[in-house]
C-alpha cells in the first residue's frame, strides 16, 4: 500500500510540475541551442586555433627553408651586472647554424637562463644566413684570408680526403656550412667571437667561376682554358660546376 500511495504521489507530482518542467525544459533547449551555437563557434575557433598553429609551424618550415638545418653551439659565456643588494647574472651564447648545404649564419643572445640565450641566438643565425659557393660542393673555390678586429684568418681549399682542418669556432662554421675538406689558420686573436667574425668575412668574398663568367660576360670554359687546360678538358669541368 505505501508503495502505491507514493508512486501516486509521485505520478501527480510529475502532472502537476509538467508544464513548468517543459518550460523549463523549452528554457534549457533554448539555452543549449544557443551554448551549442557557442560551442559550435568555440569549435570553429578551436579548429581556428589549431590550424593557426599548424600554419606557424609551416611558416617557420617555410623561413628554414624546408629543409632541417644544423645547430652548433660554439661558446657560452657567463655575464653579470652589479646591481643594489649585489650581482645579477646571465648567459650569453655563440651559434652557428647552418644546412650543410652551401648556406651558414651566426648569432649570438644574452639571457638569464642558459636555454632561453641559446634560442635567442639561434633565432638570430637563422636571420642571418649567407650562401657560400662551394667547389664540388665539398671545399672552397679559392683560397682567401679574413679579417675581424685582431682576428686575422687564412682559408684555403684542400683535395678530397683532407678533411676540416680548422679549430673550434671556425670548425662549427666549416661543418655547418658542408665543407668536407679544406685547411685554415688562425692568426692573432683566440677570441670565438672574433674567429667567427673574421671567417665569415672571408667565406662572403667567396666566388665561383659561374658567377666571374657571368660578371664578364663569357664562358666558364674561356676562364678555366685560360691555366694552360685543354679545351676539352675546360669543357669537362665548367660542365661538372654546378655552382
Amino acid at each position: 500500500m505505501a508503495d502505491e500511495t507514493n508512486n501516486e504521489v509521485e505520478v501527480a507530482v510529475e502532472t502537476v510540475a509538467a508544464p513548468e518542467g517543459g518550460e523549463r525544459e523549452a528554457r534549457g533547449a533554448g539555452r543549449g541551442r544557443g551554448r551549442g551555437g557557442d560551442n559550435r563557434g568555440g569549435g570553429d575557433r578551436g579548429r581556428g586555433g589549431r590550424g593557426g598553429n599548424d600554419r606557424g609551424r609551416g611558416r617557420g618550415g617555410e623561413d628554414e627553408g624546408g629543409e632541417e638545418l644544423i645547430e652548433k653551439l660554439v661558446h657560452i659565456n657567463r655575464v653579470s651586472k652589479t646591481v643594489k643588494g649585489g650581482k645579477r647574472f646571465g648567459f650569453a651564447a655563440l651559434v652557428v647554424v647552418g644546412d650543410g648545404k652551401g648556406r651558414v649564419g651566426f648569432g649570438h643572445g644574452k639571457a638569464r637562463e642558459v636555454p632561453e640565450a641559446i634560442t635567442k641566438a639561434t633565432a638570430a643565425a637563422k636571420k642571418k644566413m649567407v650562401r657560400v659557393p662551394l667547389k664540388e660542393g665539398r671545399t672552397l673555390h679559392h683560397d682567401c684570408k679574413g679579417r675581424f678586429g685582431a682576428g686575422k684568418v687564412n682559408l684555403r681549399s684542400a683535395p678530397a680526403g683532407t678533411g676540416i682542418i680548422a679549430g673550434g669556432p671556425m670548425r662549427a662554421v666549416f661543418e655547418s656550412l658542408g665543407v668536407a675538406d679544406v685547411v685554415t689558420k688562425s692568426v692573432g686573436t683566440s677570441n670565438p667571437y672574433n674567429m667567427i667574425r673574421a671567417t665569415f668575412d672571408g667565406l662572403v668574398n667567396q666566388t665561383s667561376p659561374k658567377s666571374v663568367a657571368q660578371r664578364r660576360g663569357k664562358k666558364v670554359a674561356d676562364l678555366l682554358g685560360r691555366g694552360g687546360a685543354s679545351a676539352v678538358e675546360a669543357e669537362a669541368e665548367a660542365a661538372a660546376i654546378t655552382e
